[in-house]
């Protein structure tokens, strides 16, 4: 009786183990197929069934973070909470926080904005002012956009995250700079304004040898599209280098679009042989500018001033219409691009210290109406835009934000061809997982939630948009947690020309 009833039970627990390995398989096929063909997460859609438990450990990490996981402010070079404001913005959640602030209110260079007793209401509030840029070109560029897309080349990020990012920029009315790789059907396939960039290898409109080919600038020109051209002398992540593209990266596309040879690396010159001097720079913006019909300046990242005084005393001499268009400013801690670390770390002064001495330089000139500043470096947060423009810069340049809104997780895998979410990849198994659609959405609901957010700090400041912002609007914690007005760290500068 008794071994009866043993094996009866033995046999009711083995099949019901078959039973749940059985349903265990059909729920990890079903969810296999829904992953693969569903198109909204990236992850799902390149790594089925597993990919799920991100959001159980994200979940989980809410939780139990305080003994396994990093606290919400702590990761580099984004931290969470960073990454998450991002997040939620690009799919449109709602962004509010309870129980107070976890961020260190009274670290060194934390921000503080000063709030009016008397907001601006909603009513009063105005949209961003049309501002013109390069009013000296046969066609200058009149926008109303502070926050656009900075500069990230096709080879660099993939097919599928360019064309994310030309739609999703048309969408939210920004402009998108083609970053150093050359112009591709991919950034205009959007139909958004369009920053052309070129590096100092002159990728699209180089010879054979290496220098410009003004021949194939003036067809840029005539691109409807293309609005602007950017001159890179250097770039937040490796000042003082030029850029490195893998062998595995240059494909027979990229290659075609760059004007180089496919399958080997693609290393530029450290500058640009051309231009030895802040003279022979003016010279040479002059000459793009001439040639194209646009307005034109470069990027740099700060480091020593004296050539500064050089160009902006160059610029007096030859008359203001002689002046870039603008400067873009990158901060010297990094950025999407890949480098050697001892640059990435060490080289090149942040964008906290270095764009209120820029501007004060080019205010000190006489050249406030006439250069347009744009402020690039890592600045993806509204407090960290509007910081800027209190500063300020004119315009905010970001990449990292708008990855993290095609749905980049903060991998490290930029300088590989292996980026688990299909942007920074071209094999086409990952890039199968970043739909065009989807992130198109969610690019432009991140630069809608920015410009949207950046109004709401104007709006309490006591100011009805974001460019009447004034360093006076905010302080910064200097040393013994204490805070001073950012007009009192850094004075502005009057014009030795008035």
């Amino acid at each position: 009786m008794s071994d009866t009833w043993f094996y009866s039970t033995l046999k009711f627990f083995v099949l019901l183990f078959v039973f749940i390995i059985g349903l265990i398989i059909l729920t990890s096929i079903i969810f296999y197929i829904i992953d693969k063909t569903q198109t909204k997460h990236t992850i799902r859609r390149n790594f089925p069934v597993i990919g799920r438990f991100r959001w159980l450990f994200e979940h989980l990490g809410e939780f139990f973070r305080q003994y396994f996981f990093a606290q919400d402010r702590e990761e580099l070079p984004f931290n969470r909470a960073q990454r998450t404001w991002v997040y939620k913005s690009a799919k449109g959640n709602n962004n509010t926080v309870a129980f107070g602030s976890t961020r260190n209110l009274d670290r060194r260079g934390a921000m503080i904005f000063l709030n009016c007793a008397f907001p601006v209401m909603k009513k009063d509030s105005v949209e961003a002012e049309q501002m013109i840029i390069g009013p000296f070109a046969r066609n200058p560029f009149k926008t109303t956009s502070f926050f656009n897309i900075s500069a990230m080349s096709f080879g660099a990020l993939s097919k599928p995250a360019v064309q994310s990012l030309s739609h999703g920029a048309k969408k939210a009315g920004i402009w998108l700079n083609t970053g150093e790789g050359g112009l591709s059907p991919y950034h205009l396939e959007g139909g958004c304004d369009i920053v052309y960039q070129f590096g100092t290898a002159k990728y699209g409109a180089r010879t054979k040898d290496g220098e410009f080919d003004f021949d194939k600038l003036k067809e840029i020109g005539k691109i409807p599209q293309v609005k602007m051209i950017e001159l890179k002398l250097a770039q937040g992540a490796k000042p003082g280098k030029g850029g490195i593209l893998p062998a595995e990266k240059v494909t027979e596309e990229i290659a075609g679009i760059r004007g180089i040879e496919p399958g080997k690396p693609s290393i530029s010159p450290n500058r640009h042989p051309e231009i030895k001097s802040a003279t022979e720079l003016l010279d040479m913006l002059n000459k793009i500018r001439e040639t194209s019909g646009l307005p034109v300046g470069f990027k740099m990242v700060m480091g020593t001033d004296e050539w500064l005084h050089e160009l902006f005393t160059e610029i007096r001499k030859r008359g203001i219409e002689s002046a870039p268009d603008f400067i873009t400013l990158d901060s010297g801690d990094g950025g999407t691009g890949a480098a050697p670390q001892s640059l990435m770390d060490d080289v090149g002064m942040i964008i906290k210290e270095s764009l209120p001495m820029l501007v004060d330089l080019r205010n000190e000139y006489g050249l406030k109406d006439r250069v347009r500043i744009i402020a690039s470096g890592k600045l993806i947060t509204p407090a960290e835009v509007a910081w800027a423009l209190c500063a300020g810069a004119d315009f905010i340049n970001n990449a990292r934000g708008f990855l993290f809104s095609l749905g980049c997780i903060q991998a490290l895998k930029c300088n590989k061809n292996t980026c688990p979410t299909g942007i920074t990849t071209h094999d086409p198994k990952l890039q199968k997982g970043l739909v065009v659609e989807n992130k198109t959405e969610r690019v432009a609901n991140f630069a809608k939630h920015m410009i949207s957010e950046v109004g709401i700090i104007a709006h309490a400041c006591g100011v009805t948009e974001p460019r009447k912002l004034k360093r006076s609007h905010v302080r910064m914690v200097f040393s013994n947690e204490l805070s001073k007005p950012l007009n009192i760290l850094f004075p502005d500068k009057q014009s030795k020309y008035d």
